[in-house]
């Protein structure tokens, strides 16, 4: 419970496999059987995963709960389709991908159609073969749409792309409970009227090896070609570039990296604050120090390298009303820099040319976002800063006592190579 949600129905499914073993050995009050002889075990556990869900309920904050049951059903369709069957017969064969996302399985109608008739040839066998199995299959289905069920419910919308459900992420759970009603299904009595052809005979053993050869040798090709749709992956030569040249520059300057996001093909923006440099390399011990300023711009690239940065002109400070100074600062005259437009919501970057007095410190902050503190240096300077937020001016306050700031106009935007 503490690692993923779906070990809440670990007691659920005990409790079932363990009903449905002494229903196929005969027992017509399994259910009640079952429950008599666990009860010091189905109590605690049902009572562990009920304050479980109690706790989970008043932590979570899970206000995504869909409700387009279309878009639900189609996701499940889509599942069963192009991941359950396709698996039966140890596919799909073939995988998709964009990078940095998981692959998903495309599989060809054939793997699809083999999928099908794999499942209709083992329902047919065992029911022809063994007895009482009904409520095995019935479990087995119910368990796997459960399973998949309040997953889309909390995790799509309608613009969900239908290739969620054929990523199998969620699957790994519904193999295990399947193995299990498996062994639930050749525990039951067979029936005493089968088909002869079902008897065991050297013809029905050389059958089962090479179907389960055949199984084995179609799931390791589709392991096979899951392992190659992941050599199209840019976060290893990155990583690798970005260690390099860390070390390289923490080698040749004290000077600290403004902190940015990794590239979008290593690290996508759903994974913040954990996409950023920062994070991403934060247990690198041969690196420069991040901060929310620098002297000295650089960044990461595409491939990794620390280049030269600057900043885009997405808006422009406005000159300021002072001459020979622009916005004049103090500790007890803070100063507003006006943008010559507004900024939505980001995590903006800025270059700030300022002449001061002495050393010191100020504080950065968009009209709608965080403060940032900047260290100051005496005479004609230039810093660069990362303000997240959003708004129309900048305000600049001088923290330390007795200094003065004069700030003229720059550049506010993104990170690009210089």
């Amino acid at each position: 419970l503490l690692f993923f949600e779906k070990a809440a129905v670990i007691p659920f499914v005990a409790f079932a496999v363990t009903a449905l073993l002494r229903h196929v050995q005969g027992d017509r009050a399994a259910l009640l059987t079952v429950w008599r002889a666990g009860l010091r075990l189905w109590i605690p556990t049902l009572s562990l995963t009920a304050g479980w869900i109690a706790l989970y309920l008043a932590v979570v904050n899970q206000r995504r709960w869909s409700s387009d049951l279309a878009m639900t059903s189609e996701l499940l369709a889509r599942s069963i389709t192009h991941g359950i069957v396709p698996g039966l017969a140890g596919g799909p064969w073939h995988w998709d991908r964009w990078a940095p996302a998981s692959p998903w399985a495309t599989p060809p109608p054939s793997v699809m159609a083999l999928g099908w008739l794999v499942l209709a040839g083992t329902l047919a066998v065992s029911l022809l073969r063994k007895q009482r199995i009904g409520p095995v299959w019935v479990t087995a289905a119910g368990y796997a749409v459960a399973c998949q069920v309040p997953i889309y419910l909390m995790r799509s919308s309608k613009q969900t792309a239908l290739e969620l459900a054929q990523t199998l992420r969620y699957f790994p759970d519904l193999v295990f409970v399947l193995a299990l009603l498996a062994a639930v299904a050749l525990c039951a009595p067979n029936r005493p009227a089968a088909p002869r052809w079902l008897d065991a005979s050297p013809r029905r053993a050389a059958v089962t090896l090479g179907l389960a050869v055949l199984f084995v040798a179609s799931s390791l090709y589709s392991t096979a070609t899951f392992l190659t749709s992941w050599r199209d992956n840019p976060a290893q030569p990155y990583l690798r570039n970005a260690r390099a040249d860390l070390a390289a520059a923490h080698a040749a300057s004290t000077a600290p990296l403004l902190d940015q996001e990794v590239d979008p093909l290593v690290l996508q923006r759903v994974a913040a604050p954990e996409n950023l440099a920062s994070h991403l390399f934060a247990l690198l011990r041969d690196r420069p120090e991040f901060a929310s300023a620098t002297t000295q711009l650089r960044m990461l690239d595409s491939s990794g390298r620390l280049v030269k940065a600057r900043v885009t002109w997405v808006r422009t400070i406005v000159p300021g009303p002072m001459p020979q100074c622009g916005y004049f600062a103090q500790p007890d005259k803070p100063a507003r820099l006006v943008l010559d437009g507004p900024l939505l919501p980001a995590d903006w970057s800025v270059e700030l040319n300022y002449l001061a007095n002495s050393e010191g410190t100020m504080t950065l902050a968009l009209t709608q976002g965080p403060e940032a503190k900047v260290p100051v240096h005496p005479g004609l300077n230039r810093v660069f800063a990362r303000l997240p937020g959003a708004g129309d001016a900048i305000t600049v306050r001088a923290n330390t006592t007795a200094l003065a700031l004069c700030v003229a106009s720059g550049p506010v935007g993104f990170l690009a190579p210089a």
